[in-house]
């Protein structure tokens, strides 16, 4: 049986969502409950501070974020939400010190999220794919860890699995990223203050290979542990908090902010940073979170221009979070930047007064939810009706023929649901949103650093990766040299 568009009555796992207006997106959702747009388009004047060091840092990674994507998302923001990007907003009003980083790892030009996170965590260059481990088995210790032993409080938040590189990169040492259960339990010994993600599958003994049920030892252990997003708001901070809302990554924030299901129980970017902060802000001694939006890097893996632009929006939230306290706390150094390019996006032939790019200001679902929904039966016409309900688009028959043709089949003859043809999906769209892909991988560019508060004045106009580390130990006066290789 073929897909047929269901009445709103009767979605169930369809996308609850109706046409909106240019400028409804998050209307009554992150901008009003959590008073974000900060910035806006209005100038901060003053860069002022309280101290010279910072008691606090706040390091926010839009992970996989090309400049192309910073750009096509400001102007989505101003177009659509009728205000300029948190991030551009520093950049306008003079108030951050923007840099430019090399983020080439140990073994090539190239980075990977690992490497790159390990650059900022631990100090060195390290070969893609190791977690603080050096490429003739040094040991570096992790800057959370560094912070921990000088009485920090300490935390982490993602949009993907709390196990995954760029979090880990800051807290463990594991020969390969892809050591995610054993990075569960390496948390679990470390005792960090807050940790937020998805990734349930590391902790779950139904999951696990081994069966270890690691929910009921980091309760045993004086956690206090998070599945949803009602329990999150919850959380007063008495006791060390791990969170984690889903297996795998959270949802795209364009499929969480289109079903009422995944937004009352899924916490956007947004609200994870401000429960963290709240929870870590009760230390007298400060503290260091890592903010990740790690799903910007996986749509741009997938050419999905929509999960891309909304997801940077929903990392620009917790931007504005995170700089709505500096400003007020005044002793908070925030470092706001992205590991590495990733497909290099950008905007190509809009279209006259820029229909082709503006469709996608009427997209309601990710390429991915909406290629999931495609069933081996499903009709021309039918893909045809789909796609133009959700994302606003109407291709040919050319076009749906050639995307129906390009799943994958298993074994038992059906569509293979972890191989959808992404990229064709995303080049065909290309004609359509003007958002064209260089490659569907990351990219050797020089990225955006921007920094705001105590220490942001020594922040050099270029700097390698690793040269992050001691920016930030220098920033909150640490001596770097107590510490040496476990």
């Amino acid at each position: 049986m073929g897909f047929t568009l269901p009445s709103e009555k009767s979605i169930t796992y369809y996308l609850n969502i109706y046409p909106m207006k240019r400028r409804d997106f998050f209307k009554n959702g992150l901008l009003t409950t959590v008073g974000l747009s900060v910035l806006g388009s209005r100038p901060i004047l003053a860069n002022s501070h309280k101290s010279e060091k910072a008691k606090n840092i706040i390091f926010l990674v839009s992970d996989g974020m090309s400049s192309g994507t910073l750009n096509m998302t400001d102007i989505l923001m101003r177009q659509k939400l009728g205000r300029a990007s948190n991030w551009i907003s520093l950049y306008e009003s003079g108030t951050a010190k923007r840099a430019l980083m090399d983020t080439a790892s140990a073994n090539s030009y190239v980075t990977d999220s690992a490497a790159a996170g390990s650059a900022w965590g631990g100090g060195h260059r390290v070969n893609n794919g190791s977690l603080n481990i050096g490429p003739e088995g040094e040991v570096h210790k992790p800057i959370f860890q560094k912070f921990k032993d000088e009485g920090k409080a300490v935390g982490c938040i993602t949009s993907v699995q709390i196990t995954h590189a760029t979090p880990a990169s800051f807290c463990v040492n594991q020969s390969s990223r892809n050591a995610m259960p054993r990075i569960a339990e390496d948390y679990l010994k470390l005792k960090f203050d807050v940790m937020m993600g998805g990734g349930k599958e590391f902790f779950d003994p139904s999951k696990r290979t081994d069966g270890r049920d690691l929910f009921l030892e980091f309760e045993q252990n004086g956690f206090q542990v998070v599945k949803d997003k009602a329990e999150m708001l919850l959380v007063s901070g008495t006791k060390p908090v791990i969170a984690v809302f889903s297996e795998d990554g959270l949802p795209y924030a364009i499929d969480r902010e289109n079903n009422l299901e995944l937004k009352n129980t899924i916490p956007s970017l947004a609200e994870m940073t401000k429960k963290g902060i709240e929870i870590l802000n009760k230390s007298q001694n400060g503290f260091v979170m890592q903010v990740e939006g790690g799903k910007v890097d996986w749509a741009a893996h997938g050419n999905d221009a929509t999960a891309l632009l909304y997801d940077q929006v929903d990392f620009d939230e917790a931007v504005g979070v995170a700089i709505d306290f500096a400003l007020k706390d005044g002793n908070t150094l925030v470092i706001i930047t992205t590991d590495h390019g990733n497909s290099n996006p950008g905007i190509f032939n809009p279209g006259p007064k820029n229909i082709k790019f503006e469709s996608v200001f009427e997209s309601k679902a990710s390429n991915q939810w909406l290629l999931s929904q495609m069933k081996i039966d499903t009709t021309t016409s039918q893909a045809i009706d789909m796609i133009n309900h959700y994302q606003n688009v109407t291709l040919d028959n050319e076009e749906a023929n050639l995307l129906l043709k390009s799943f994958f089949l298993g074994e038992n003859g059906l569509y293979d649901y972890d191989k959808l043809p992404m990229e064709v999906y995303g080049k065909i769209l290309s004609r359509h949103n003007a958002v064209s892909w260089a490659h569907s991988n990351h990219s050797a560019d020089f990225v955006e650093l921007a920094a705001f508060g105590p220490g942001s004045e020594t922040l050099p106009g270029f700097l390698k990766n690793h040269e992050l580390h001691n920016f930030m130990l220098e920033a909150a006066g640490v001596n770097r040299n107590e510490f040496v290789a476990v």
